[in-house]
């Protein structure tokens, strides 16, 4: 992977902050003559980074300056949602909740997930959804599709409702197995009328979208455990956390 250029890091920096909640819609950014002097770079390089950012929909121009957008269009990933959780111990960002969650023993019928899961199409396997809301933003509708092997050290899957703490680190406590996640994966699909109910979202029977949907696959040991996928409702943006 090349290196990262300087523009990408500083934008990386106030984009952690946005998602992390350390800066809310309304809070102004620093001035780019202040942001030259803390990652010593030049006008043009913060400059650029400013507009990544204000591109990504992150943030708005005022008459004071660079503030964070009161109605971003960024949606967050998993990937996102687990790097806030490493950094800040909290699983949800400020002003996002959770609904709609449902849990049980399915048979996979779709190929893609049972190749990921490695396990024969029609097999059983655990099913976690539940819809993320951003206060102001978009929501997204979010599948695990989870080993049943994870079953014995975390029971708790099949429980009703949001767990309290991310399953796959009961898992790692409870196995001493360390747990990887591959490279994000990235395509489009037609909605399913399923993530249009899920979503809130009304269609003319006629009528159909295209939706982004962004896959992580985690593994451990023995091979995959999780194929986490998050789908975007049409006109959503995401961006690479980092």
């Amino acid at each position: 992977m090349p290196p990262k250029r300087r523009y990408d890091e500083i934008a990386a920096h106030f984009r952690r902050q946005i998602q992390d909640g350390e800066l809310n819609p309304g809070d102004k950014l620093p001035s780019l003559r202040r942001v030259c002097d803390e990652f010593s770079t030049s006008m043009n390089t913060a400059n650029r980074a400013f507009q990544m950012l204000k591109a990504e929909g992150l943030t708005t121009a005022s008459l004071d300056g660079t503030v964070v957008a009161e109605r971003p269009d960024v949606a967050v990933t998993g990937a996102a949602r687990l790097g806030r959780l490493e950094r800040t111990g909290q699983t949800r960002a400020p002003g996002e909740s959770s609904s709609h969650h449902w849990s049980g023993l399915r048979s996979v019928a779709d190929p893609v997930i049972a190749e990921l899961l490695d396990v024969e199409l029609h097999d059983e396997i655990v099913v976690r959804r539940r819809v993320h809301h951003r206060e102001g933003g978009p929501s997204t509708f979010d599948s695990s599709y989870i080993h049943v092997r994870a079953l014995g050290p975390v029971g708790e899957l099949l429980d009703e409702g949001p767990m309290q703490r991310w399953w796959q680190e009961l898992y790692k406590e409870r196995t001493g197995r360390e747990v990887t996640r591959s490279p994000e994966r990235r395509t489009a699909r037609i909605i399913s009328q399923t993530e249009l109910d899920a979503l809130g979202i009304e269609m003319p029977a006629d009528r159909t979208a295209a939706v982004l949907v962004v896959v992580n696959v985690f593994h451990d040991e023995e091979g995959p455990l999780e194929v986490w996928e998050d789908v975007y409702p049409p006109g959503a943006w995401q961006v690479d956390p980092e």
